[in-house]
């Protein structure tokens, strides 16, 4: 539990490191925006629903989808990292972000969103960003997650917000969440011990 409190305090500490470095290079790209559309939640939604599929299936519970400017699904996936035979890089989130980008290119990734049941990781956030993703939406926090998780090093966890990550950027990305988390949070309750 010691961790776990370090944790904690990481995140408080990543979030008064984020503030700090407002004046930095790159910084205020990353903005909460306080209010999501009936769209947005109906699309949080099917992710959490991905996030159920993928635990049925024997890997994490985590989903992710991209929709276009007009709230039209392009691509969605259920986590497949945790597999016996999945790649661990593979979570939904740079999956989708991928697969989108195919489909969309740089130029309609920008007016694109990433719907995520989970707050994206570093690598995700990451992926999101060099794919030219517009906004990010997602259900469960990463704070949130860590008192699935716990202080088990297996878990592999960053103690990081993605707004910690995405406010570093050359460009602005809209960052909403975490909404929805008692749903959110549905399918990994009973999954991580």
């Amino acid at each position: 539990m010691a961790n776990l409190h370090r944790r904690t305090v990481l995140l408080g500490a990543g979030a008064l490191v984020g503030l700090a470095g407002a004046t930095g290079v790159g910084s205020g790209q990353a903005h909460a925006e306080p209010a999501p559309s009936d769209a947005d939640l109906a699309l949080l939604r099917r992710t959490f629903a991905l996030a159920h599929d993928a635990r049925r299936s024997g890997s994490a519970p985590y989903g992710a989808l991209v929709a276009d400017a007009g709230a039209t699904v392009v691509v969605e996936c259920a986590n497949t990292s945790a597999l016996a035979d999945g790649d661990p890089t593979q979570h939904a989130e740079l999956t989708a972000s991928a697969e989108a980008w195919r489909v969309l290119g740089t130029d309609g990734m920008n007016h694109a969103t990433l719907y995520a049941s989970t707050e994206p990781c570093v690598m995700c956030s990451g992926a999101a960003y060099w794919t030219g993703i517009g906004r990010v939406v997602y259900g469960l926090s990463a704070r949130r997650l860590f008192e699935f998780t716990g202080d088990n090093p297996k878990q592999g966890s960053f103690a990081l917000p993605c707004r910690d990550i995405l406010l570093h950027g050359q460009r602005m990305i809209t960052v909403i969440g975490p909404l929805l988390e008692d749903e959110a949070a549905q399918p990994h309750e009973g999954y991580w011990r």
